[in-house]
């Protein structure tokens, strides 16, 4: 009757390890890929320019998650369109991208904060996240956002692990490369606009 698993939890408890569990299912995945394509610097790039989206988000009323999935977007967009170009190395590129998000994030946030009559921006919930603050319609978003990532990278898994082996072999065997390139980009600005 005393043991652990007896013991009642918390509605907070149990909310946190849903959306962790639900984030793992979804970046289990998808961190394979990222680490085998030597992406990492991808991940940590969007993660910094979401803070431009959060800031966006407050400043228009729109709500952080939109506006951090479509600043997440148009970073990919733009991480794409300039990856292709050979005069700046792609993780120049990134590193360029990562500090230039941060610090105009920062002070976005800071403008956002000044102009709400003083009102500060809790930066550090943004940066590292508080998963004990999740709440129901989390959760739910958190499952939906996993179950749609797992179900897209089952549907591209073998193009995706073709393009990681050989861009020249994938593209011989008929994977339309750009695309399922482009489209694993936007799966990890969705993940992270969804785990922030």
């Amino acid at each position: 009757e005393g043991s652990f698993l007896m013991l009642p939890l918390d509605d907070f408890m149990v909310r946190a390890l849903l959306a962790g569990l639900g984030m793992a299912v979804a970046v289990g995945p998808m961190g394979c890929l990222v680490v085998w394509r030597r992406m990492a610097y991808f991940g940590d790039a969007l993660s910094h320019a979401a803070l431009l989206g959060v800031a966006a988000g407050l400043f228009l009323g729109t709500g952080v998650t939109p506006s951090v999935v479509a600043v997440g977007l148009l970073m990919a967009l733009l991480l794409v369109a300039l990856g292709r170009q050979r005069l700046v190395a792609a993780d120049t590129l990134l590193g360029i991208f990562s500090h230039a998000g941060l610090s105009f994030g920062l002070i976005a946030l800071a403008l956002v904060a000044s102009a709400g009559g003083g009102v500060g921006v809790d930066l550090h919930s943004f940066l590292f996240g508080d998963i004990l603050a999740v709440g129901d319609d989390d959760v739910v978003v958190v499952w939906l956002g996993a179950a749609g990532v797992v179900c897209t990278l089952a549907f591209l898994w073998r193009a995706l692990l073709a393009i990681t082996v050989s861009r020249d072999l994938a593209a011989v065997e008929g994977i339309a490369v750009a695309r399922t390139e482009f489209l694993f980009m936007i799966l990890m600005a969705v993940v992270v606009a969804v785990a922030i």
